[in-house]
């Protein structure tokens, strides 16, 4: 496979951009090589600087639930650029977009448009601080937020990836109001509460631990949270910025019946354009400036282009059959991974849930991810470069890492998966 031009490509970003990418897992640092600069995608496909063609299981880290460049979205971008691609101002498709959203997913009654998945958990942090006028929150080891400094706290995502310690430049003082948990230790939890629950403003969670791969929570684990927090007056958020309008249409919340006072959303509600959300309850909501005085505020928040581009992408998504033939999708991938490692003798975990997936190779049999510390210590990260670059010779393009879900889109079509899974046994053979 001829890669001339990413690699040059790449050598000369190394001079202009800190590590030569502006978003550390893109670099191949999880699994070695050169990071493939890519020129185009169409439906399912990418296409890299060299001409080499690959089926793309990354899709944007989630974003493009209908695959690259569907027309529906196309042209959603082009009628509303051609009017002007920002204003400073409200526009209607603001309202149009918050009407979407509050339709679809259970505990919403209002929504704040901001424009990345960082800026959506900061800012509920800071409005779940304001409600309840307490300081500390909890967190889950290896579960990411984004880069907010008293988020990156044993984060997951490339934190997990490049092995890196708690970032430097984040304020000790900062660091202090945050506090950890292991995911899926619900007694931990319990513990924790019964100490300091007085002064825990917020627990903010990821319904599936997505950013240290894919761990899906215990049974009973995500509604005891919210039972804690209830019980004492913390505010429950659910971080969806990943799991929204793929467990389905309402998300995770609604997969498993959660009542979260705080959603944080991304990805899916831009259609593949920069955007992010954080909304919930009137009365939490409410205490947003300039309604109440929680300040926060964004020059190219709900621009028109991102509106446009998630109004698209969610009618689409809710057209009959629509999401329900992805979902049969993924877990036709997912079951094909699992046999394939079965058939090479090779100790495997996957898992999938709504349109996601993924899979651990594990350095023996027997063990079980259930949160960062088990993933730390089974997972066979050599295995997985070693395969990640087996399938990108086979046109097959994952994750970067042994630490990310995949994603498989409304254009990966059974034949397509088919494919894959042919690429995937040969890979599995050659391991």
């Amino acid at each position: 496979m001829n890669t001339q031009e990413s690699e040059r490509l790449f050598a000369r970003a190394q001079e202009l951009i800190p590590g030569g990418v502006n978003s550390p897992v893109r670099a191949f640092r999880g699994v070695g090589g050169t990071p493939r600069f890519i020129e185009r995608g169409a439906g399912a496909f990418i296409w890299d600087a060299d001409g080499n063609q690959y089926t793309d299981y990354v899709l944007s880290w989630g974003p493009l639930v209908l695959g690259h460049a569907p027309e529906v979205v196309l042209k959603a971008i082009a009628e509303t650029a051609a009017k002007g691609t920002s204003y400073g101002a409200p526009t209607a498709l603001e309202n149009q977009l918050a009407e979407q959203v509050v339709g679809m997913v259970p505990s919403i009654e209002q929504i704040r448009f901001v424009n990345s998945g960082t800026e959506a958990c900061m800012s509920a942090l800071r409005l779940a601080r304001a409600v309840t006028g307490r300081e500390k929150i909890v967190k889950f080891s290896g579960c990411y937020h984004g880069h907010a400094d008293m988020l990156l706290v044993q984060a997951g995502s490339g934190v997990a990836t490049l092995g890196l310690p708690d970032s430097p430049g984040v304020p000790k003082a900062t660091a202090a109001s945050t506090l950890t948990l292991s995911y899926n230790d619900l007694e931990g939890a319990k513990s924790l509460f019964a100490e300091l629950g007085t002064e825990i403003a917020a627990v903010i969670v990821e319904p599936i631990a997505a950013n240290m791969g894919f761990v899906p929570p215990a049974d009973g684990y995500l509604q005891g949270l919210h039972d804690l927090c209830k019980q004492h007056g913390a505010l429950f958020i659910l971080d969806e910025v990943m799991t929204g309008f793929r467990v389905s249409p309402g998300g995770a919340q609604a997969y498993w019946g959660l009542d979260p006072d705080i959603t944080c959303l991304g990805k899916v509600i831009g259609g593949g354009l920069p955007v992010g959300a954080y909304a919930g309850k009137k009365a939490i909501m409410q205490q947003v400036a300039p309604a109440g005085t929680m300040y926060q505020a964004g020059t190219l928040s709900g621009n028109p282009l991102a509106m446009a581009a998630g109004i698209a992408t969610l009618t689409e998504l809710q057209k009959p059959g629509v999401f329900d033939e992805i979902v049969q999708n993924t877990h036709l991938l997912t079951q094909g991974i699992a046999h394939a490692a079965a058939q090479a003798g090779i100790p495997l975990q996957a898992g999938t849930i709504g349109t996601m997936f993924g899979f651990y190779f594990l350095k023996e049999d027997g063990v079980q991810v259930t949160d960062y510390a088990t993933a730390k210590q089974y997972v066979d990260a050599p295995r997985y470069a070693t395969f990640f670059h087996k399938m990108l010779e086979r046109g097959v393009y994952l994750a970067p890492s042994a630490f990310e879900a995949g994603f498989v889109s409304a254009a990966h079509t059974p034949e397509i998966i088919q494919s894959t899974l042919d690429a995937i046994q040969e890979s599995m053979r050659e391991l």
